[in-house]
């Protein structure tokens, strides 16, 4: 019985499992984005962004335990590097996985996975003026309401015919 194992196995034994995800993290820190199956992109973001978030010490001993997770020279130094450098003052959730449709060979469903911080044709927050609080409804920012709208147009309105006079 399988209660309470959340992750998914992938078909695989678990030194086999840990080896494909090993590879899939330097592959995604060194191109910046894949695509792969679906089940394997949910099962690589758990995995990688702990790893991530521990580089964001960027002192001797992380750099160590990121190597221990990614057994890769040249994977280390580029999460030090850029990588550090775009996801600085990011929280959490570095990585976006965009369902891309169905394989041809066998059907099974395909994503992409990549940083967010690295994808210049989609960024949302290219768009947003530094400095305004931005709502969830609508982009809308927190001064202008809807109710504040109408209002707002009949004061400017009653203000301009009074100069007018």
């Amino acid at each position: 019985m399988r209660h309470a194992k959340k992750f998914n196995h992938l078909g695989r034994t678990a030194p086999h499992r840990k080896a494909t995800l090993q590879n899939m993290s330097v592959a995604l820190i060194k191109h910046k984005r894949i695509i792969t199956t679906l089940a394997k992109a949910k099962a690589l973001r758990p995995h990688l962004e702990p790893i991530i978030t521990k580089s964001k010490a960027n002192n001797m001993h992380a750099r160590r335990v990121v190597f221990q997770y990614l057994q890769d020279k040249e994977a280390v130094k580029e999460l030090f590097g850029p990588i550090l450098i775009a996801i600085g003052e990011r929280p959490g959730g570095y990585l976006r996985i965009i369902r891309m449709g169905f394989r041809k060979g066998d059907g099974a469903q395909m994503a992409m996975i990549e940083f967010v911080d690295f994808n210049e044709t989609y960024n949302p927050n290219d768009g947003n003026v530094p400095g305004k609080k931005r709502t969830r409804r609508g982009g809308r920012t927190r001064r202008s309401g809807r109710g504040s709208t109408g209002a707002a147009a009949a004061a400017a309105a009653t203000d301009s015919g009074k100069e007018e006079e």
